[in-house]
């Protein structure tokens, strides 16, 4: 009977009992229900939307010190050597950049582009954007990810790379929570490559599992039909919460018209096989009928401002402080000067503080074990309003800055503070040449070993930026790809590879002397190979990484991650109690 009354104690008159309750006993249930209720609540779920009280809250001020670190006229020829790097790189972004799929989402400069080299340089030939447009943009005021089929590539046919990076998103999504909207344009699987896209774990198929387990976990799936919609690709608007087909240019079906009349003999319009009409109206597959693509994208806005979420309100008058507090806390250097410290090579890399120092809220920076380990940099700053704690290479990873890593991760953990990790990691692993080296290498072993264990069982966002090498076993400790960062960007002048160009020696056996001519070419062989293979646009083509992004770009990009990464706090509920709910 508790079940009818108010949050004011009031009794629903339709339902009093023939009989009176004392006040005090009222009273007391109430409490003890609440209190029953909240506990479920927390337990139930850990991220929920703040309170009104908690939209208020501010956090504390920052009173970091600053990193008063200009450029020093003896560090200039290491700078002038890193900027003409930087400008030859920057060329090439450019030019890669106009290769890629042109096809635009999003009018929006919140709109942050993932993976847009990927399916360049590929044995099979050039897939410009990998034959799909990624990313994340605001719909509404919410960040939602994008996969959309650029049907300009082979009429919107699925390689291998397509489907690498359509799994990418959808991890994205269900790393940080956010709405999924697909825009469809698929002509299927491209069959001369069916073996490496069609039979794997994580290949087709595992698209459509993580809709229907995105669905699971109550992040939300829109699909538009904006084209053709052919073999596998037919499954993901039907697999989609809500669907939306623009008539006469969408269409549904697992074989089109020239299939049926291969196998039937019978003619047959595509409109008639699997049309707009006859998925809204016969077959029930889709769920809002569109005249064109521009109504289409209306019922998509609305759709999305039916999801639980409830964002944050801002006064005017906070808006105006914001402002006024993010203007006054910007850099106290150019971010122009990122080109300059953006290393050529390992032998060409400044004191990493001078790149924090381009990148934090007033420059400023509190660092954590200045005096220990001092060749690892770590340490809590804001990006535009954020608190994050930092980790960034400033010399190989030794027994003592790796646990100080250790330490700190765990600290960031313990704090529930994002981390940051700036990764340029030394070229090649230290030689042993003797007992002493020996005992050290084991020693700097098990404390990278410690600080892996650290970062791999951190359960708070990571983002990670390669901003000069990433080599050897040392990139895992700095959270690359395989310890699941939430986003890894590289600069354009990175490099990804075991050993670095120049370095492949250590990677050779030692043979004696008659062997050293051959031994030699061998080496020189595998420098122009890693000289080729560890090129950032040649990681990024493989989608090693989520793109390639300018040093000057940096702190923008670090400030839409945050802002998406904060966002799944917004919704209202995440717990999935019920199967998903089953199509038609």
């Amino acid at each position: 009977m508790l079940r009818c009354l108010t949050s004011g104690g009031r009794v629903c008159p339709a339902l009093v009992p023939p009989f009176t309750l004392s006040p005090s006993w009222i009273l007391k249930n109430i409490t003890e229900d609440r209190h029953r209720r909240l506990t479920e609540q927390r337990w139930r779920c850990s991220v929920r939307c703040m309170s009104s009280v908690a939209k208020r809250r501010r956090s504390l001020p920052s009173a970091f010190p600053v990193l008063e670190l200009p450029l020093q006229p003896i560090q200039r020829h290491v700078y002038e050597a890193n900027l003409r790097n930087s400008n030859a790189c920057h060329k090439k972004f450019i030019e890669l950049r106009e290769q890629r799929s042109s096809a635009p989402l999003l009018d929006d400069e919140d709109f942050l582009e993932l993976s847009p080299f990927a399916g360049l340089g590929l044995p099979y030939g050039d897939i410009p954007s990998a034959g799909c447009l990624t990313g994340i943009g605001r719909i509404c005021g919410l960040w939602c990810v994008f996969i959309a089929n650029d049907a300009t590539v082979k009429g919107g046919t699925a390689y291998p790379i397509t489907v690498k990076k359509q799994l990418r998103a959808q991890e994205v999504a269900m790393q940080n929570r956010l709405p999924c909207v697909y825009l469809v344009d698929s002509g299927g699987a491209f069959l001369p490559l069916q073996s490496e896209i069609f039979p794997d774990k994580n290949q087709g198929g595992r698209v459509f599992y993580n809709e229907a387990i995105m669905s699971a976990m109550k992040i939300p799936q829109v699909s538009v039909v904006c084209g053709s919609c052919t073999a596998g690709g037919a499954y993901i608007p039907t697999m989609a919460e809500e669907a939306v087909m623009v008539h006469r240019i969408g269409t549904i079906f697992l074989g089109g018209p020239p299939l049926v009349k291969a196998a039937t003999g019978e003619e047959v319009t595509p409109e008639d096989l699997g049309g707009a009409k006859l998925h809204a109206e016969v077959s029930g597959c889709v769920d809002h009928f569109a005249w064109d693509e521009k109504e289409a994208y209306y019922y998509t806005r609305s759709i999305v401002s039916t999801l639980n979420f409830q964002l944050p309100e801002e006064e005017e008058e906070e808006e105006e402080k914001m402002k006024k507090r993010k203007a006054e806390e910007d850099p106290l250097y150019s971010s122009e000067d990122l080109l300059g410290l953006a290393p050529l090579s390992y032998n060409h890399s400044l004191d990493v503080k001078m790149v924090i120092s381009r990148l934090t809220d007033g420059s400023r920076f509190h660092e954590f074990k200045a005096r220990f380990g001092t060749t690892l940099i770590t340490g809590f700053a804001k990006i535009h309003g954020n608190l994050v704690g930092i980790v960034a290479n400033n010399g190989e990873l030794s027994y003592q800055a790796a646990l100080k890593g250790s330490h700190f991760v765990q600290l960031c953990d313990q704090r529930d503070v994002p981390l940051l990790f700036l990764q340029n990691t030394a070229p090649t692993a230290a030689l042993t040449l003797s007992t002493t080296q020996a005992e050290m290498n084991s020693n700097r072993l098990k404390a990278q070993g410690s600080m892996l264990s650290a970062v791999a069982c951190s359960s708070v966002p990571k983002i990670t930026v390669v901003i000069g090498g990433c080599h050897g076993a040392d990139s895992y400790a700095m959270c690359g790809r395989a310890f699941d960062p939430n986003f890894l960007f590289l600069w354009p002048n990175a490099r990804v590879s075991m050993a670095a160009p120049g370095h492949s020696g250590s990677l050779l056996p030692r043979d004696s002397e008659q062997e050293d001519e051959q031994r030699k070419k061998q080496e020189d062989d595998l420098n122009r190979r890693l000289e080729e293979e560890s090129s950032a646009f040649y990681s990024s083509g493989r989608l090693w990484d989520d793109g390639v992004i300018l040093p000057q770009d940096t702190r923008k990009v670090l400030r839409d991650c945050l802002d998406i990464i904060r966002q799944q706090q917004y919704q209202l509920s995440t717990e999935k109690v019920q199967q998903p709910l089953l199509r038609m």
